[in-house]
């Protein structure tokens, strides 16, 4: 089954990214639709949320900037307000296999489970097409997509690049701000930003 679904991931991404580069993926721009198996061996598409709000963050919960935001309970508590009022967040991994961040699956649904995620799935990008499609770096690096498909923010999840906990508490958050800009339908104020953490193991 783990050998099946990791094929279908590598031709799902190859079949439906192969042709975009990194600068396609533009503040501003219509934001370069894609298509991965996520954790339960389901199909997840862009284009099939059209007219939602979608999140997209890379993830790695092997590093500690990661490990920073699920353990202040600050990247779960945002999941859930969110999602809870309509808006689709998108964890991705692009980890490639044998490298940090990489796993299974049946071992990534143990550890949301444990961590309490309330995203809406969590993609599988072992190839790391996505990834550099939308010119991801570092884990976490968000990506904000508002309901005409149009990308209107990137970067990072807020303006406190540290491991520490306790910064998340006074930390402006970015994603938050550009979530609530996109729901009352206003241009967000800091549409792109530096994002921070580690870099992605492609």
């Amino acid at each position: 089954m783990k050998a099946k679904i990791g094929l279908m991931v590598v031709c799902l991404t190859a079949g439906l990214i192969s042709g975009l580069r990194a600068e396609d993926a533009v503040i501003g721009k219509p934001a370069p639709d894609f298509s991965l198996l996520d954790t339960q061996g389901k199909t997840n598409s862009l284009s099939a949320f059209k007219h939602k709000t979608v999140v997209l963050e890379w993830t790695n919960f092997d590093c500690p900037f990661v490990k920073k935001h699920y353990g202040a309970g600050n990247m779960q508590k945002l999941q859930k307000f969110y999602t809870e009022r309509g808006v689709v967040w998108l964890t991705v991994n692009s980890s490639s296999p044998r490298k940090q961040g990489h796993y299974p699956p049946e071992k990534w649904n143990a550890m949301l489970k444990e961590k309490g995620a309330a995203a809406t799935a969590l993609l599988l990008d072992p190839e790391g097409r996505v990834g550099k499609a939308y010119g991801a770096k570092t884990t976490p690096h968000f990506f904000v997509i508002d309901p005409e498909g149009v990308l209107i923010y990137q970067g990072a999840i807020d303006d406190k690049p540290t491991t520490a906990l306790e910064d998340v508490a006074t930390a402006k958050n970015y994603v938050q701000l550009a979530l609530d800009a996109a729901m009352a339908g206003k241009p967000v104020e800091t549409p792109s930003t530096q994002s921070y953490g580690c870099s992605i193991k492609y």
